[in-house]
């Protein structure tokens, strides 16, 4: 199996980039990589070659650059490369840490989607508090506005990922909504909620309140990409400012507190072990022909390793297939009735 890495997206690429795919090459023999990008920068990290192959590339599609555009005029860049690689099946999968807009530009335009899905759809991993396996939502910002089938066809996806990378046998599929109540929100909730009622494969439990995203009530939780986004945005702020008042009321408020802060430090590490999502890898970009996974700008070399994970299960467990498999039979019986 083999992996196309654009080694020039994030904050800290190439060095990250280069570090989390060696440890991942050390882990699984059945693995190779293409690693797209400046090759003297590469070269600057990689300690060993074996199974990791270079593209030079001299173009670079930045954090600022518009996406679409930027997938149309850097026809060179690592991104669209490693990209092309894949759609000219060259490569079984693709991993960036690079502009999110781009890499799903690129994943619609380049890889392609789904015959049968209508949007692909960004799923990241949270922390909830009572499972190291996270919740799964989608979609957190590829589709502002969508349609009922949209989320019927993401809930789909998104279980059947659950039960091939998480292992959840019969994964929980929840509703973001303003209520839990079956009549409750707009239009495009209600409807999916009928959808979601009856739709076969699937473990719809009804709708989820943005107060227990984190509470481990569901496993995959759908919505539209402007509501996943917002709640995503809320959640990873509230986090933040939560630990960071929380690390300044223990050690600027005098000696005792401090004193304190050193006898609970050992559970507050628990806390703080909680929002450390790097060993949930990066973000999927569901419903195209391949997996390709979006791994924060900002991410570590650990985060790398685990998002090579993830690509792994999912080409392991032939999930792409999977799913292709589920909406073709789904459209055989909507033409037999």
């Amino acid at each position: 199996m083999k992996i196309a890495v654009d080694a020039m997206g994030g904050d800290n690429a190439p060095q990250v980039i280069v570090e989390g795919i060696e440890k991942a090459r050390d882990e699984w023999t059945d693995l190779e990589f293409v690693l797209y990008g400046d090759e003297t920068k590469i070269k600057k990290y990689l300690k060993n070659s074996d199974r990791i192959s270079i593209v030079h590339t001299d173009e670079e599609i930045l954090g600022t650059d518009e996406p679409v555009k930027a997938i149309r005029s850097k026809k060179n860049s690592s991104m669209v490369l490693a990209a092309k690689s894949v759609k000219a099946k060259e490569a079984d999968a693709m991993l960036s840490l690079g502009n999110t807009g781009a890499l799903l530009a690129a994943g619609i335009f380049i890889v392609g989607r789904i015959k049968q899905v209508e949007r692909p759809a960004l799923m990241p991993t949270l922390p909830v508090t009572n499972s190291a396996l996270g919740v799964n939502v989608l979609d957190v910002g590829a589709n502002a506005e969508a349609k009922p089938t949209y989320l019927q066809q993401w809930a789909v996806m998104g279980s059947i990922y659950a039960r091939d990378v998480k292992q959840i046998k019969e994964p929980r599929i929840g509703l973001l909504n303003n209520g839990t109540e079956e009549d409750k929100g707009d239009t495009l909730h209600k409807e999916a909620f009928k959808l979601l009622s009856n739709t076969e494969g699937i473990n719809f439990i009804g709708n989820v309140e943005s107060n227990n995203i984190l509470s481990g009530v569901a496993d995959v939780i759908v919505t539209d990409g402007f509501t996943g986004n917002a709640a995503l945005k809320a959640t990873e702020g509230t986090a933040t400012i939560l630990l960071k008042e929380m690390k300044h009321a223990l050690l600027n408020n005098g000696f005792f507190t401090k004193m304190g802060a050193a006898i609970v430090a050992p559970s507050l590490k628990g806390l703080r072990d909680m929002f450390d999502t790097s060993h949930a890898g990066g973000a999927v970009l569901l419903g195209l022909k391949s997996p390709v996974i979006k791994a924060h700008g900002a991410a570590d070399s650990k985060t790398v390793f685990y998002t090579v994970k993830q690509i792994y299960d999912m080409l392991l467990n032939d999930t792409i297939n999977k799913a292709n498999t589920y909406f073709e039979q789904m459209n055989k019986k909507d033409e037999d009735k």
